[in-house]
């Protein structure tokens, strides 16, 4: 009798994800502290070495917990990427492009959201989604008159797309809600810095929120435990 080995590509169902010890996860905070080293040094080929492979190794993560079955999201981490090239290249067309790639993540992470069962959950949690509005009009608001219509119209539009983002991320449970909201706050510090609001360290504090957002996120796409449309319980200078 012949027994055919079992596919190691896809968890089985109920199996319980490790975020603790697997090797891409430690590739992964290795690679971030570095980063964040090199962001505090202000070393620009370590942060160039480090900063394009944040997303592929938490996208290679994604993909041995769950194979193809999170295309969206396997795709918003290659969006994410580009984006992360573009923005260590200094300048308004480079941000520009930059800020073009991670609405390319935003919407396929919403994709991804809303599969998960995002829309029924949102439309019983009106105040979330108001405050979240809000946010971004306030947000918006604050920073046009000092960003001039070349910047303030487009980071309003991908402003926007990452406010859905993370008020759909609330469809897979506590862990999504978080980096969803991390994510809004590392964008922010962005936006503050395109605006010339500059202060000290905030280049490390946009890099610590989204290598942090980051995480929340792929993990969310990864830890069985997460409820699937449950509710949830609870110069311009760039990242």
């Amino acid at each position: 009798m012949t027994t055919t080995p079992p596919d190691r590509s896809v968890p089985a169902a109920g199996a319980r994800t490790s975020w603790g010890g697997p090797p891409l996860i430690r590739v992964f905070v290795l690679l971030a502290v570095v980063n964040l080293a090199s962001v505090a040094a202000g070393w620009l080929p370590l942060e160039w070495a480090t900063k394009p492979l944040l997303a592929p190794v938490l996208a290679a993560r994604v993909w041995r917990s769950s194979g193809t079955r999170q295309p969206p999201v396997l795709l918003g981490f290659g969006f994410a990427t580009g984006g992360d090239v573009a923005l260590l290249v200094p300048g308004t067309p480079a941000f520009l492009t930059g800020m073009g790639f991670f609405l390319g993540a935003q919407l396929c992470w919403i994709t991804a959201f809303v599969r998960a069962g995002a829309l029924p959950l949102l439309r019983r949690r009106r105040a979330l989604c108001g405050s979240y509005v809000v946010a971004w009009g306030v947000a918006v608001g604050a920073l046009a008159p000092l960003l001039g219509p070349g910047l303030a119209v487009p980071i309003a539009g991908y402003g926007l797309a990452l406010v859905v983002m993370a008020l759909t991320a609330h469809a897979k449970g506590r862990v999504a809600a978080y980096g969803g909201a991390v994510f809004v706050l590392s964008d922010l510090l962005i936006g503050l810095g395109a605006a010339g609001l500059d202060f000290a360290g905030r280049p490390v504090l946009v890099m610590t929120t989204y290598v942090s957002a980051l995480f929340l996120l792929a993990r969310a796409f990864t830890d069985d435990r997460a409820p699937h449309g449950g509710e949830s319980t609870g110069g311009v200078t760039t990242r």
